[in-house]
């Protein structure tokens, strides 16, 4: 349930600190008011997305909940279904670029809609992104603007929609002479689908707006009802309605989900992509690197790996001596605190530094109220005693 990876995340750089997508207001931080910046850092996750479907299921079972909160729940998990699709990238690629891919896969909501592709785009932490900027100083500097954005889909919305163009272009996988240009954009983001997108500016606002900005062709491939197709345009309000498909080749005339059917068929036979279900719901990150929490139980050693805390051993208590002035996490400037014995091997190993996130400890700390007055933490007998509660609601969220 619980691993370690490397992950981009919103960086907090007065507090250097991590903070949550919920934590950054407006592109800041909540607490500092600081721009919150992108940086790829090792963390501990949970593997909620392992639970995403019973999540949902049980979102029926909320008898008598209000509507709001229901569907605020169902928006977070966000089940979506839709097309992976692969873009070849065209002609010879720098060594360095074909080193990470050869392609650029792509999920969307929207297969439909492929005919109306007129771009290609990438986020700034994306590897194809990154190995663009190799030796690129304009490229460089386009990603550090892109990092001080935060990783939040608020802060990313509410930008102005920028791009890169990398010199790229990709096939598209059902036009045979139809070859699409890639950017490096800044309001896509790497923590969702795959970090890249395909641009339909007729019936997506954001690639609208992106598209204008640039220069780029605009394709209307859904008609409204009761629309005549040769007075149909689109200028600066993207068409996100139903209707039927057109200049859409062998799919005029079906449609939308008629439409997604027929690509999803015709990307499986061109071996170009497949349909796929996937979920805005990503694994909880909970590493903080701040004092004031409770310390994640685990030791690195060199020989052993990451190694428990022995029960025995617990809680890992905080160092009172601790210098806050310093910059960066106190626990990991600390001199001795952080050094100790393998449990498991005997030998010289080091406490993971990083602290739980203040939500983590909203999952136990009620088991304080069956007895309040106890001295430690909680008492197991009591909470035993009056646990489990049929319902325990800390917040709307």
């Amino acid at each position: 349930l619980a691993y370690r990876k490397e992950s981009w995340v919103n960086w907090d750089p007065v507090e250097n600190t991590v903070l949550a997508n919920e934590q950054v207001v407006d592109g800041c931080g909540w607490r500092s008011g600081a721009p919150v910046e992108r940086r790829l850092l090792s963390q501990w996750f949970l593997k909620i997305t392992e639970y995403a479907d019973d999540l949902l299921d049980a979102i029926e079972g909320l008898d008598r909940w209000p509507d709001r909160v229901r569907l605020m729940q169902q928006n977070w998990i966000g089940r979506s279904e839709g097309a992976r699709v692969r873009f070849a990238i065209c002609g010879d690629i720098a060594e360095d670029i074909a080193a990470e891919t050869d392609n650029i896969e792509v999920f969307t909501t929207r297969p439909d809609t492929l005919y109306g592709a007129s771009f290609v785009a990438v986020a700034a932490n994306h590897p194809l992104a990154i190995a663009v900027a190799e030796g690129n100083a304009e490229a460089t500097a386009f990603l550090a603007e892109c990092a001080k954005l935060g990783t939040s889909e608020a802060a990313v919305e509410t930008a102005e929609k920028k791009g890169f163009d990398t010199g790229l272009t990709v096939q598209h996988p059902l036009v045979a002479d139809c070859q699409l240009p890639v950017y490096i954009a800044n309001f896509v983001l790497m923590e969702y689908g795959t970090g890249a997108i395909f641009g339909c500016p007729a019936h997506d606002q954001r690639d609208l707006d992106f598209a204008n900005a640039y220069g780029l062709g605009v394709i209307p491939v859904v008609l409204p009802d009761d629309t005549d197709a040769a007075s149909f345009e689109i200028t600066d309000t993207a068409y996100t309605g139903p209707g039927k498909l057109f200049n859409s080749g062998p799919w005029d005339g079906m449609d939308v989900e008629e439409g997604k059917r027929a690509a999803i068929a015709a990307l499986e036979a061109a071996e170009s992509g497949a349909g796929q279900t996937t979920y805005r719901l990503r694994d909880w990150g909970v590493s903080r690197q701040r004092y004031w929490g409770c310390p994640i139980p685990v030791i690195h050693c060199d020989s052993c790996g990451l190694v428990p805390v022995p029960e025995a051993d617990l809680p890992v208590e905080l160092p009172e001596d601790i210098d806050f002035e310093a910059p960066g996490n106190p626990l990991s400037n600390h001199p001795t605190w952080k050094h100790v014995s393998c449990p498991t091997c005997g030998g010289d190993a080091i406490r993971e530094q990083d602290t739980f996130d203040t939500f983590f400890e909203s999952s136990w700390y009620f088991l304080r109220f069956a007895d309040p007055h106890h001295p430690q933490g909680f008492s197991r007998e009591a909470a035993s005693y009056w646990m489990p509660v049929d319902q325990y609601i800390g917040g709307v969220e």
